[in-house]
């Protein structure tokens, strides 16, 4: 029996342990070459930026109008301060529309308490099909704001109702907890002002979470103490100044935020507007415009620009990042399997033949081959078949480069960006990026093939989401940043 059991163990190792390697290799091939496409894009940001005069934009007229779309839902701890920071916005033309989702909570009264809501006649042109409208509201005091109170429909109903009451030739889709910098929009728009074959544009991300906010803005950024949200600062930095940088430079971006994007409104409407079935709505809308961009003409660029900030709350505790986690990757087998006319399909461009390929083997399957080569290096050190050095050695390496891919993009945002000034800050940094990888990238695997196992069952569910609020300012620090 154990002859028989030695012998199946031998013959899968061998069977798993080629395609395993070669799958490492190539990953890590790829890596490097965004990483040095990453590095050239943003020395060309960096050189286009330097003199750069965004007052001019402010005293425009010219300037495109921008409509922000804020759908909320329950986002009582966060709404009043997101909504403050988004009316101190440095933009001209600006119109700012906070959906609520048939909130089950107290956001709807705050917003009519802190900014004098009235409400209006509800007589708009249902551009795209959504959930009825309730009652729509004007503020008194800032006449820029509109809130819509609608009946629950999801995030991105939500946002298709928005879309029907906006005005701009622009609109920002973003979420109600997110924090824009001060000038975030003119940095936004400035793909838009270059160029005319622009169809969306990007931002980046960053976590708010052990950072200082007054008044909607982050008055100093810090690097969190604690693992959970410390580890997704590194995660985040990693995603937008490594993966969405490098992308840019090879044309190959299909990922805006649904935290903060930018995008053509006709054509988003033209496009039929955020889909409703799938948790995937915003990459599924950017997919979709590129495709028809390819099929019917017209706008296709998606631009991600590095220096518009977004600061967003980021869960703490394990099992509500395990569902952001879970629901993100549905989203994304979703998404591609919607799409998947695109796969290799010469028809679509560098999308087709190279980026659709690269999400559908990369991010959608690396979790599954992950536990492949674990399960493989643990029965081939249990059988004896593997020499343990070996193994160790494998290991150390893929740990290695991991960590080094890191530590560059670590690197890229001290020399660039430089948002984490202080010697502790940037220790902190690299001590999550060296523990990324013992524990916490485990447990994202098997987020991750959970939410890959509910997308094979069809399961669509959203998953609350918890929010604690940001962090004011101690009376003593505000007295500090202010003099």
């Amino acid at each position: 029996m154990n002859d028989i059991l030695h012998t199946v163990v031998n013959a899968m190792l061998f069977k798993a342990q080629g395609p395993v390697l070669a799958y490492f290799f190539a990953i890590n091939a790829w890596y490097l070459i965004l990483l040095v496409s990453a590095l050239l894009e943003l020395r060309r940001h960096m050189l286009l930026i330097t003199d750069e005069s965004r007052h001019l934009l402010l005293s425009s007229t010219l300037s495109p109008t921008i409509s922000i779309l804020a759908p909320a839902y329950n986002e009582e701890a966060t709404i009043e301060t997101s909504l403050r920071a988004l009316l101190a916005l440095q933009y001209p033309n600006l119109e700012i529309i906070v959906i609520s989702d048939g909130s089950k909570d107290r956001t709807v009264q705050v917003l009519i308490d802190r900014f004098s809501l009235v409400p209006v006649k509800t007589i708009y042109e249902q551009r795209i099909k959504t959930k009825p409208v309730r009652m729509l509201y004007r503020s008194s005091t800032y006449p820029a704001l509109v809130v819509v109170d609608k009946e629950n429909g999801g995030k991105a109903d939500a946002l298709n109702v928005g879309l029907s009451f906006a005005r701009g030739e622009l609109v920002c889709a973003m979420d109600a907890d997110t924090l824009i910098e001060g000038d975030g929009l003119q940095r936004m728009v400035r793909p838009f002002l270059y160029a005319t074959d622009v169809v969306a544009t990007g931002g980046t991300i960053r976590v708010v979470n052990g950072s200082e906010v007054k008044h909607g803005r982050v008055l100093k950024a810090r690097v969190p103490t604690h693992l959970l949200p410390g580890v997704q600062v590194v995660e985040y930095l990693r995603a937008f100044l490594f993966g969405r940088l490098g992308w840019n430079r090879l044309g190959g971006n299909i990922i805006i935020s649904g935290a903060f994007g930018l995008f053509q409104r006709d054509a988003v409407v033209t496009a039929g507007g955020y889909l409703h079935d799938t948790v995937g709505e915003d990459m599924e809308l950017v997919l979709r415009l590129k495709r028809l961009s390819y099929e019917k003409g017209g706008p296709g660029k998606i631009a991600f620009v590095p220096d518009p900030v977004a600061w967003t709350e980021v869960p703490e505790s394990a099992a509500v990042l395990g569902r952001q986690r879970d629901r993100w990757h549905r989203g994304l087998a979703d998404v591609l399997w919607r799409h998947r006319r695109m796969m290799f399909n010469p028809r679509y461009g560098v999308t087709g033949l190279f980026v659709y390929p690269y999400y559908a083997f990369v991010e959608l399957l690396a979790p599954l081959i992950e536990v492949i080569g674990l399960v493989t290096l643990g029965l081939g050190l249990a059988f004896g078949m593997l020499d343990w050095k070996f193994a160790a050695l494998f290991y150390l390496t893929a740990y290695g480069l991991g960590t080094a891919m890191t530590a560059f993009t670590l690197i890229l945002e001290d020399l660039s960006f430089h948002r984490y000034a202080t010697f502790r800050d940037r220790a902190l940094l690299f001590w999550w990026a060296l523990l990324e990888n013992l524990g916490y990238r485990q447990m994202t695997v098997y987020w991750r093939l959970r939410g890959l196992w509910k997308f094979i069952r069809g399961r669509k569910e959203w998953g609350a989401m918890e929010r604690k609020g940001f962090q004011a300012v101690p009376a003593a620090s505000a007295g500090a940043g202010t003099a």
